[in-house]
């Protein structure tokens, strides 16, 4: 059932990163930075879902199905595919460094912390990288915070879509054991 799971989720990660480039094109700063980036939810939510480990191959393995859609030179995209995935792993250290415990699921203040500084890290590691490899990558000055700024909307929206639907779903099921 893992593999499965590990499976759908990474096929799932390059078709919201494709719904994302169409559906938020006014808000795409360039192919690789956007105002709104639904991915970054998912890259959370797997690792919060699949646990660390599982959750880091579904999203390096999603990462390799878009590899060749995105275009970059292999070295890079490999490198990107890395940043994305350890953007997560970063975020989940440095929440326990800091409180000295795990990620509580139930409480919005870890989870609104755990995606602040998801989105820190994730814009870090891939503004290192660009600086390193691929300075060309590098369009703005602040194009780190655009980056900040839309992994923290995309993540949030996902989680607000991810409520919603769970919500639809339950009322939908309370309708059909009443009509029962």
């Amino acid at each position: 059932m893992t593999a499965l799971l590990i499976i759908l989720f990474a096929i799932l990660f390059p078709v919201i990163h494709l719904a994302n480039g169409w559906i938020f094109q006014f808000a795409e700063i360039t192919p690789h930075i956007g105002l709104i980036y639904l991915p970054a939810f998912l890259r959370l939510a797997n690792v919060l879902i699949l646990g660390r480990l599982n959750g880091t191959l579904a999203t390096l393995l999603g990462g390799l199905l878009l590899m060749e859609y995105l275009g970059d030179i292999t070295g890079l995209a490999l490198l990107n595919n890395l940043c994305s995935a350890g953007g997560p792993l970063a975020a989940i250290a440095l929440f326990r460094l800091h409180y000295r415990r795990d990620v509580e699921l139930t409480s919005l203040k870890d989870l609104a912390w755990l995606t602040l500084l998801y989105a820190l890290a994730n814009a870090a590691l891939h503004h290192v990288v660009w600086s390193v490899v691929a300075p060309a990558k590098l369009v703005a000055s602040v194009q780190v915070l655009w980056m900040i700024l839309g992994d923290v909307l995309g993540t949030l929206m996902g989680a607000y879509i991810m409520k919603w639907t769970i919500v639809w779903h339950r009322q939908r099921k309370l309708r059909a054991d009443l009509l029962d």
